[in-house]
């Protein structure tokens, strides 16, 4: 889609949006700019959940939800090509509160020693890979894998959310796994 189909869906003039987004990049980024911005917003209310394990907990599941709902979300945040100054700083913002929420919880006793903020935004990399490939065939499995980090974390273990895939649904999630977008390196 280009700005001029954009502009056209939103009732303005071509000039308006070009004057405003300079190229399509640009557009991008200001859509995500909230979204980040919410992201960061969550991670305060959990630091400041009495609960540090409530906290850390659905921080992760909003911000997955979130992910599950919103495709480009994940492409956004894990991009090299949109949005890339954004989201640094909202990671700049994010990386102090997830280490304190990290903290918090290994203080209550809820979470291993060896755990460190960074094994959070791995792990959503992972679950967000989980979703983009097996949201057609099995909606909500990323919850199943959630748990079991979760449960990773710490003991008492916790009930699945959600059940493994039967083999015909193995299947169709294999079949509609497609290689990362990489791009090629000229030489």
């Amino acid at each position: 889609m280009t700005l001029d189909d954009i502009a056209h869906h939103a009732g303005v003039a071509v000039g308006t949006v070009y004057r405003r987004f300079p190229s399509r990049e640009h557009l991008v980024e200001a859509l995500f700019d909230t979204r980040l911005d919410e992201i960061a917003a969550w991670a305060q209310q959990a630091v400041d959940d009495p609960s540090p394990w409530a906290g850390l907990t659905g921080f992760l599941d909003r911000v997955l939800t979130t992910m599950a709902s919103d495709r480009g979300l994940q492409d956004v945040i894990f991009s090299r090509s949109y949005g890339h100054d954004r989201v640094a700083l909202v990671r700049d913002r994010l990386v102090p509160l997830i280490d304190t929420l990290i903290a918090r919880c290994q203080r209550a006793g809820v979470v291993r020693a060896d755990v460190v903020g960074g094994d959070l935004a791995l792990v959503q990399f992972m679950l967000g890979a989980v979703i983009e490939y097996t949201d057609q065939v099995q909606p909500g499995l990323w919850r199943r894998y959630l748990t079991l980090f979760l449960d990773g974390l710490r003991t008492p273990s916790t009930p699945l959310p959600v059940s493994f895939p039967d083999a015909d649904k193995q299947i169709e999630i294999g079949n509609s796994w497609k290689p990362p977008r990489r791009q090629v390196v000229q030489r």
